[in-house]
Formats: C-alpha cells, structure tokens, sequence
C-alpha cells in the first residue's frame, strides 16, 4: 500500500474548490458481490530472521545505519502474525468477510530468491497452516506474490533493474502455485508495481532506496511488467486447467481533477492519469498494449532535450508487446485519495515528474488524514473506477485496497467509518448508476501493522494493535462494527419509512 507517494505530496499546493457531492445512495451491491480485508507480509508478520527465512530489502532497508522510518521501527516483530495467525482469523470471521488478501514473503519460502539455491519448508508450512485455517473458517484465500519485499539476494544481483529478476519470478510463482493452488483460486501478481518503481527506484525513500528518477523507475517497472506478464502465463498454461483459479495485476490509483477548466489542465489531468494508471495497465489492459503514447511522446521529448541518445523509456519488442498484451482476468484497484492537476514543468531533470510536466496539489478544503498524502475525496473513487471501466473496455474491477489513516489508539475511530460509508457508497454509484463491473472490494487493513516509512505512527487497522505489548492484542475498534454490518447487509439497504 502506498505510504509517501512522492509524486504528489512534493508540492501541496492549495486549488480550487470543487463540489461534486451528491445524494446518499441506499441500495445493495449484487447478490455474489465480495467483502474482504488485506494485510500484507512484511507489515504484519515479523519473525524477520526466524525459522530459516531469508533477507529481504525491507530487512535491510529498516536495519541501514541511515534513518529511513520517522518513528527509528521495523517490521521485525510487526503484528507477530507469523506466531498470531490464528488469532488474525478468527477477526476475519467475526467480520463475516468472504476472503482475506494476504501477499507470500518471497524470502520465507525461498531465503535467496533463487530456487536454484533451495527452498524453506517452515515457510511452506506456515502459508499451509494459514490457508488451511481460513478455508477451514470459511474464509477463501486470495494471494498476492509480491507485495515490494524482494529478496535481499536478487538485489545483490540488481534485483528489479536486471532482467533476470523475472527468470527468478516466474520460478517463485511456479513455486507457489504448486504448493497452494489446490486451495488458492485468487492471484495477485505484483501489488501496486507504480511504488515499487518510483519510491525504490526513483525517488529513494522506499526499499531498496535507490534515487535516480526518470531513470532507474522506468527500468525497474519495465522489468515489473514483464515479471508480471511471466508469472500470468505460467498460470495460464500450466495451472488453470486444473486448478480453475484467476490471476491479474495490483494497480495504484488515484483521480487526478483538473485544477482549472482551462484546456491545459484538463489535458494534464488526462496525462497524469496515464503516467500513474496507464503505465502499468495499458501494456497489459489496453487493446493495442505498449506504454500510453503521451507518455512515450512526453518521456521521449524530455530525454532528447536533455542530451539523451534515445528515450529513457525502456522499449517493448513486438514480440513482448503481445506477450504482455491481454496478460488478466481483472483490474486490481488500490485507491485511497484524490489529488488536483495543473499543467507545469516540475524543476528538476531528469524526473518522471518533470516528463509529465503535471504539478499536483490538494484542494484545502478536503478534510485531510493522518498520512500527509491521503485526503478524503469520496466523488474521486467513483471516477476513477469509471476512468478505468471506459478506458479498459469495461475490465471486471477488483477493488484491492481502500482505508483510511489515522493516529495511534483510536478505538472510537469516527472518521474511519465516515471514509468507509462514504467511499463504499460511491463504489455503490458506479455499480448501479454508471454500470460499472465491480465484483468485489477489499479494506485495507485488517489491522493496524508496520506502515512503511511511516512506521506505527500512523494505523490503518479495523482492529487495533498494542504494538507496546510483547502479547500484540488485538482489539476492534468502530470501524470493524460498521463494517460487518455492510457485509451483512451487502450494502446499504434503504431505511424504514417514517411514520
């Protein structure tokens, strides 16, 4: 999940006001629709170094002798869910949710990355024990491969920047098929790869921290893509016909307003949701794959102003480009905030900000929350499940991700329910009103853990959390009430009329 999306968040500027309230839907979502919650492994887990698990380049990222998290944490104990397993299941039920999105630790099963080196079987065990105990709860699996914490032993080799890495990810996929896809129906690839790019590898202040923006980002997502893309036909081919299961891609969303109604906005607005959504969906989503053109025509005008021999946007082949091309059976949506977008060149070269010469801001009267990054911008949502619906030929839509930052101990967590409420019913909106194929949504998180930079300083948890407490208690706060009450009622059935 993202945590400092720098792209936005390095010029918070105030814009203009935008009303686009309108009334409380009261209906209910159709009948199969999907209530879930998520959680991912290095956030949640700990055990960092136990049982035979290897490195990973969170290990190493939250260990470096430079500070990279506010609050000087680490993820290793986190939620010791590794041990608390069982106790995470049993909330889940209480929710009444009908499946739990949790992602593998690459380096608990297999400690260098590689397959060729071995494999740890106490991490089989522990991924057999959990999902054993949510089918035995009711509770489907549903699994995301790669959730940014990468192998410490690929990144000695380059990891995301060396080709190789999806050679190794193919390998790991098919490792896990075949251990899990007996019981496991739903993959995820590779969550929100946009992060995993531009915070890794561009601007720095993610794992494995290296800055070289409009660069390196652009490599590292490039040899995401084709990861994913590996992964998505070793399912194909050789896991579907007998395991019956489904498998896409995570992307990172946000609706980019245009700040004015001047044309030069409203082109901007367009070119962001492209350098942000269209970058990773449209080789894999779009009818003609390959990169958005106006993100080629734009990275490639910048390289060449500024010296560079070719664009510093890697080139697909043909042949990758219908390889990759068609490579989902839906549209993994992670979407939390909303941000307004002016046409401008950001002063630094070369950057992917400055290639899609957008400046971001936030309107000041969008109620704000406790990460810097997310306000509470409720109409953005339904926009942006429409933006892709229009722009993917109306993909089926699985909403991933969706919560709301708050700080520490907040049981009575008020606003969280006001997101929730408000959120799921634009969601409501874009099923009902606008047509969309939304076939399920997941809340983001189960329970407060380890919040990347961020560290416990901000909680995103149904259920809180005493990270001071060696026994790590879990206890539910309002939000959990409110949202075991959408699933029971699938939505929000009209109210009694008044007498």
């Amino acid at each position: 999940m993202v945590r400092a999306i720098c792209l936005f968040v390095l010029a918070i500027l105030v814009g203009h006001s935008s009303c686009q309230d309108d009334e409380f839907l009261y209906d209910t979502f159709p009948e199969g629709f999907m209530w879930g919650s998520a959680t991912s492994a290095y956030q949640i887990e700990g055990a960092w170094d136990q049982d035979g698990k290897g490195e990973s380049i969170w290990d190493r990222f939250v260990h470096d002798d430079v500070p990279h998290i506010v609050d000087g944490s680490t993820g290793d104990v986190a939620c010791d869910s590794y041990n608390l397993y069982q106790e995470d299941v049993a909330l889940l039920k209480n929710l009444g949710v009908s499946f739990y999105r949790f992602s593998l630790s690459w380096s608990r099963l297999i400690p260098s990355g590689d397959l060729r080196h071995g494999f740890n079987q106490a991490g089989i065990d522990y991924y057999n024990n959990l999902i054993n105990e949510l089918l035995a709860n009711g509770i489907q699996p549903a699994v995301t491969l790669y959730h940014w914490d990468l192998p410490q032993g690929l990144q000695e080799h380059g990891g995301w920047l060396n080709v190789s890495v999806t050679d190794r990810f193919a390998e790991y996929s098919d490792f896990a098929f075949l251990f899990f896809g007996d019981r496991v129906k739903t993959w995820f690839t590779i969550n929100e790869p946009w992060v995993q790019a531009v915070q890794g590898h561009g601007f720095g202040d993610f794992a494995p921290g290296i800055n070289q923006s409009g660069i390196l980002d652009y490599q590292a997502g490039h040899n995401l893509i084709l990861a994913h893309a590996r992964a998505w036909h070793i399912y194909d081919g050789k896991y579907r016909p007998t395991q019956g299961g489904r498998i896409g891609f995570n992307m990172y969303t946000s609706f980019l307003e245009p700040k004015t109604d001047n044309p030069d906005d409203v082109f901007a607005a367009e070119r962001a949701m492209q350098f942000l959504i269209g970058w990773f969906g449209h080789p894999v989503y779009s009818q003609d794959g390959d990169y958005p053109a106006v993100m080629k025509e734009f990275v490639a005008f910048h390289s060449a102003e500024e010296g560079f021999p070719e664009s510093r946007l890697p080139q697909f082949t043909p042949e990758e480009i219908a390889y990759v091309k068609g490579t989902y059976d839906f549209f993994g949506l992670n979407h939390y905030t909303t941000m307004l977008a002016e046409n401008g060149l950001f002063p630094y070269a070369p950057s992917y900000i400055r290639d899609g010469e957008i400046i971001p801001s936030f309107n000041e009267s969008w109620p704000e929350s406790a990460a810097i990054w997310l306000r509470v911008v409720p109409w953005g949502f339904r926009k942006v499940l429409n933006w892709v619906s229009n722009e993917y030929n109306g993909v089926p839509i699985f909403v991933t991700e969706n919560g709301y930052a708050d700080s520490p101990d907040q049981i009575d967590d008020v606003d969280r329910v006001n997101y929730y409420t408000s959120y799921i019913n634009e969601m409501l909106k874009a099923i009902k009103l606008d047509g969309v194929n939304v076939i399920g949504y997941t809340a983001w998180s189960l329970i407060d853990n380890f919040e990347w930079t961020a560290g416990y300083t901000e909680r995103f948890g149904l259920y809180h959390v005493d990270f001071n407490d060696p026994l790590r208690p879990r206890t539910p706060k309002s939000s959990a009430a409110f949202y075991k009450q959408v699933i029971a009622d699938n939505g929000f059935p009209a109210p009694p009329p008044k007498l």
